[in-house]
């Protein structure tokens, strides 16, 4: 029955409503040229206070109607918003200035901020249909493998040997950073070892990381051990846990980039559009990563779905995966039903296309899973769980990100 499951399960990753020819053009990945975000100039700001509670402020949030009657931004107004903030592990933060060059500017507005007010209910509509990936096979290799865990609660993914991304709320609330985002920590997948989690010899470092304690946490581990072993007495430690459950190997933060659309820092709300953030580790792993892509409208996704893994609080410990079908769109937001509890927010979500010129198909990301929202369509309150899409100037400024510069960013 698990097989079943899972087999129909990856079908669904590729599937398609629309077969041959109209296949093969519609949904396929295709490289495009794209704006330049450029640095301009960086500025030292004050140290945090580390102070905000971690939940999103967004007082009221724009629907799709509302978004219509918004002027489209103009050019100082997005480089104003993809202006970014920097945050280093010792604290000291940094403000870049950046400049766009070769964009076309839309006639469609690009910012959803002001509307009707944000109530919060149960993310999950009707039936559950999320699916926890226990099978070792499938939670320890690609795509699964891809997603985090970070140590203020949310999820994240890969992106590259270094970096992962996640929404900028889990670790912003628009006006300062977060309670415990100081010490930042990002949990990798890995599987338990046989005997109920016994670690093997190592450094301090990585023995201090398997479970993402520090390093008191590691002394008092090795006090328990001496004493007789009584820590796998204690609920939580995971010495009891069943074999083939996933653990995390922590690793640390470097730094954190942030868009100014979002670390507005009082001066102005927060926008929804820009909820997303670059985690940079400070130890590159050796998993497999996934890619970024650049968002396509609803027409271009393969039977209109879209997929996306993290670590909701309901089911502890467990990677959750789900896929849905996208309900409504503006230029920045997807608008869904995809079953998700708290601690899923900053999950990548992801879509399965057809490389140009080849056989293959990709995975790559192609928006970060924000949360749920209430806004407001023809006059009416409705609510959805939204994903802020990764539009050409989001992919350059988050390639200008993870490369420092902007060489290895003209197509997307």
């Amino acid at each position: 029955m698990e097989n079943m499951l899972f087999c129909w399960m990856f079908f669904t990753l590729g599937w398609t409503l629309i077969d041959g020819s109209e296949m093969e053009q519609d949904f396929m990945w295709h490289l495009r040229k794209i704006p330049r975000v450029v640095s301009d100039r960086t500025f030292h700001l004050t140290s945090s206070t580390f102070e905000a509670d971690a939940k999103m402020v967004l007082n009221r949030v724009c629907g799709i109607e509302c978004q219509k009657e918004l002027p489209a931004p103009s050019l100082s107004d997005l480089e104003d918003s993809l202006s970014y903030e920097t945050i280093f592990e010792n604290g000291t933060r940094t403000l870049t200035r950046v400049k766009i060059q070769d964009v076309v500017l839309e006639p469609t507005q690009n910012i959803s901020m002001k509307g009707i007010s944000v109530r919060r209910k149960r993310q999950v509509y009707g039936t559950d249909s999320r699916f926890s990936i226990l099978d070792k096979k499938f939670l320890t290799n690609f795509p699964f493998n891809t997603a985090v865990k970070l140590s203020t609660g949310c999820s994240g993914i890969l992106i590259s040997p270094s970096h992962v991304l996640t929404a900028a709320h889990c670790v912003h609330d628009g006006k300062d950073y977060i309670k415990g985002s100081k010490k930042l920590r990002v949990g990798l997948l890995k599987m338990r070892n046989k005997g109920g989690g016994k670690k093997r010899r190592g450094s301090k470092r990585s023995r201090r990381e398997v479970n993402g304690g520090d390093q008191r946490e590691g002394a008092k581990d090795n006090l328990e051990r001496a004493k007789g072993g009584r820590r796998r007495k204690e609920s939580g430690r995971g010495q009891r846990v069943a074999e083939g459950r996933p653990s995390f190997q922590w690793t640390r933060v470097k730094n954190t980039h942030i868009p100014k659309g979002w670390a507005r820092g009082g001066k102005g709300d927060a926008a929804l559009d820009y909820d997303y953030a670059l985690l940079e580790l400070k130890r590159a792993h050796r998993k497999k990563y996934m890619e970024l892509g650049i968002s396509p409208t609803i027409k271009k996704l393969p039977g209109g779905m879209i997929h996306f893994s993290g670590f909701d609080h309901d089911r502890a410990d467990q990677l959750v995966y789900r896929f849905c079908s996208v309900s409504d769109e503006s230029s920045d937001l997807l608008y869904q039903y995809c079953d998700a509890e708290s601690g899923s927010t900053g999950s990548g979500v992801y879509l399965r296309l057809k490389e140009p010129d080849k056989k293959n198909w990709k995975r790559k990301i192609i928006a970060v899973y924000s949360g749920h929202q209430w806004v407001d369509v023809h006059g009416v309150q409705k609510d959805y769980n939204v994903a802020v899409r990764i539009t050409p100037l989001k992919y350059a400024q988050i390639c200008l990100w993870i490369h420092g510069d902007n060489a290895n960013c003209t197509y997307g």
